[in-house]
């Protein structure tokens, strides 16, 4: 899906095209974002703002998510756009541009703000698969690559199970957000064949060997992603452990 099997994770209002450009020579993948497409998940942002989140609220966001992956086609690395939303139309659209640029359409099940699960979005739809893998289908059918980014430690929720039907209903990626569960990545990548990005507390060589370790393809760096030292590191376990795996 990417190489090197390093990704940035996408933090509210602040992962955009340029920070990706800045992080470039260190990863393969950047997941921008995340944005709120419809008008439920944008009201949820906005009222989000005013507890002084930081928020990416454009006027359209889908043209948003094209004029910033359009400023990546000359990075070399893979783009990727966390996308929220309780409706399917935005969703198609969204999936439609990171298609034509090539990039990863990434669903966000994993925000936990009070007022985006309020909305039916984020982690919310953890608890409601039906919701989450209609939008799987959604995104796959305009012919994205998707991910779906998941939090683990969510009450009721087993992750393994809810892999298996996030890879039914067409995915190709699950972004783990591991909290303090890093064991739960084994159980998603021993259910799946999905592509399995872990992502938390990655800030070195020792953890990202944990999580490759745990059965992790890929691993993803957030609040450290401005840290050349944090990525030069997390890259060269990355590249070490591939070459592992094609030499046997």
């Amino acid at each position: 899906m990417f190489r090197p099997r390093v990704a940035l994770a996408s933090l509210s209002g602040e992962a955009d095209a340029e920070w990706a450009r800045v992080a470039a020579d260190y990863v393969g993948c950047a997941f921008l974002g995340g944005i709120a497409l419809d008008d439920a998940t944008r009201a949820a942002a906005e009222t989000m703002t005013d507890r002084d989140r930081s928020e990416f609220l454009p006027a359209d966001p889908v043209a948003f998510v094209d004029a910033q992956l359009g400023d990546l086609d000359d990075v070399a690395l893979r783009g990727a756009f966390n996308v929220r939303s309780t409706t399917l139309g935005p969703v198609e659209r969204a999936a439609a541009v990171c298609r034509d640029h090539d990039a990863i359409l990434e669903l966000n099940a994993h925000c936990r703000q009070d007022e985006m699960c309020a909305a039916g979005a984020g982690e919310a739809l953890l608890r409601d698969p039906e919701a989450l893998t209609a939008q799987v289908r959604t995104a796959a059918g305009a012919g994205a690559d998707v991910s779906v980014k998941v939090r683990a430690e969510v009450a009721g929720v087993d992750l393994p199970s809810l892999a298996r039907r996030i890879d039914d209903a067409g995915a190709d990626a699950i972004h783990v957000d591991a909290m303090d569960s890093e064991s739960v990545v084994a159980g998603v990548a021993d259910a799946t064949d999905l592509f399995v990005v872990a992502n938390n507390g990655v800030r070195g060589r020792e953890t990202a060997r944990e999580y490759f370790d745990y059965g992790a393809d890929a691993v993803s760096v957030g609040r450290a992603s401005d840290d050349p030292d944090v990525l030069g590191a997390v890259r060269e376990t990355a590249t070490d452990r591939l070459a592992r795996e094609v030499t046997g």
